[in-house]
């Protein structure tokens, strides 16, 4: 007797006939007798519904608020699973983040779990019930409601996971597993079935859309391993664990990511400190930084200028650029830039794989592809796992067809990925 944790993403609960057909799974697998605890999103959409509503009436609406407001989704969904396996012969519980418990900070939308007490969650599968979770939230020690940001239901399964020391984590979404690359922009991608949590983390930072990157650093600190299915087929999906496939190729999938901007510091005095400075001025804006680059210094920039200047390029979010615009700028006269400049016409595409660390000649191989196909590279990053290129948004689709099939990665050709 296995204890099976099933997360139903929104698109699996987005309608009544969908969550009979996920109560339905967590029936199967309870029949089979297995222990089994659910972990529920909010319907497709209704997250961002709710939000829109609350801008209707503020600008700026409160954050504690904004969390006691978005937490409904999963409550109403929670109710509806238990009532839907109730309506097909099983027995089953619904419980909230507060009644289970799970601890977060106070950091609202987007909140971290400090502790969980799965007292009640055990003893209502322990007495045959199938325990339903509302995903996505929490509370703090003042007894507040807290989400844990976009996708926080992947993050609340394992973590719940983890807890109860379950023997896997199953979530199931609207694409039968982790592909290759973005079908929607690659046919020939590829399942992947089997795949380890240091890829998986790598795919998931570098924009694969799968599951949330806090989930798989959860799952990879306390060993939990994660099945990705198709809500909508019976088929295997792909099993994220510490082990990849055995007959490990050297590049495992290409991710692109269209949500980062480009900052260049033209001309700043190339003494110690300066970069410090920059990077000290996002981080009290609670601004992550990618790719970092500095250029070799040079003596002046314009006629009578003795200093020693050197230009720095990083990379931020852009729903973070946005915010820090100001900040930026000051930090830029602060250090004596010549200039600072945006773009946000850039993408990031990137190869990963385990394969890397005992391979040489990938990056020389992604470079190869990109420059037959006329891309320019604006920026390169690497680890010991992959490699990620800054090119212009407008060859984003032709880069990572190129590199995927370059890399020799595809399978036959599908019109659509499944369950879309």
């Amino acid at each position: 007797m296995a204890l099976v944790v099933q997360k139903f993403g929104g698109t699996s609960m987005g309608s009544a006939e969908r969550i009979r057909n996920a109560a339905a799974r967590a029936l199967a697998t309870h029949k089979e007798g297995h222990r089994v605890v659910v972990i529920v999103s909010a319907m497709a959409g209704e997250t961002d519904r709710l939000l829109r509503l609350a801008k209707e009436l503020a600008a700026v609406p409160s954050a504690r608020e904004m969390d006691a407001l978005a937490a409904t989704g999963e409550q109403v969904s929670s109710a509806l699973m238990a009532i839907a396996i109730q309506a097909q012969g099983g027995r089953s519980r619904s419980f909230l983040g507060h009644q289970m418990k799970i601890l977060t900070d106070n950091a609202f939308t987007k909140a971290r779990i400090k502790a969980i007490d799965a007292t009640r969650v055990t003893q209502a599968v322990d007495e045959g019930e199938i325990a339903v979770v509302a995903g996505f939230q929490g509370v703090d020690e003042e007894g507040s409601i807290t989400t844990l940001g976009r996708g926080g239901s992947d993050t609340s399964a394992v973590a719940i996971a983890a807890a109860l020391g379950a023997d896997v984590c199953e979530i199931f979404t609207d694409v039968e597993g982790v592909y290759t690359t973005d079908p929607n922009v690659c046919p020939s991608a590829k399942k992947i079935d089997r795949i380890s949590y240091e890829e998986m983390l790598e795919l998931a930072s570098l924009g694969a859309k799968v599951l949330q990157i806090r989930s798989v650093e959860m799952a990879m600190k306390y060993g939990v391993p994660v099945h990705v299915r198709s809500s909508f087929s019976a088929a295997a999906g792909t099993l994220v664990t510490h082990e990849g496939d055995l007959e490990q190729v050297v590049v495992t999938g290409v991710a692109y990511d269209k949500g980062e901007a480009r900052v260049l510091f033209v001309g700043v005095r190339d003494q110690p400190g300066v970069v410090a400075d920059i990077f000290t001025a996002l981080a009290e804006e609670q601004v992550s930084v990618d790719m970092i680059i500095q250029n070799v210094s040079v003596e002046g920039r314009a006629q009578g200028d003795t200093v020693q200047r050197t230009d720095v390029t990083f990379t931020v979010a852009k729903t973070d650029l946005a915010r820090v615009k100001d900040s930026i700028a000051e930090v830029g006269r602060r250090t004596g830039a010549l200039d600072v400049r945006y773009d946000d016409d850039i993408v990031k595409v990137s190869v990963v794989g385990l394969g890397m660390r005992s391979h040489a000649g990938v990056a020389a191989k992604m470079f190869r592809i990109l420059a037959q196909h006329a891309i320019n590279i604006q920026a390169i990053s690497t680890s010991e796992i992959k490699v990620s290129c800054l090119i212009s948004s407008e060859h984003c689709e032709l880069a990572v067809r190129a590199l995927h099939d370059g890399f020799e990665l595809g399978g036959p050709v599908v019109a659509e990925p499944a369950g879309r």
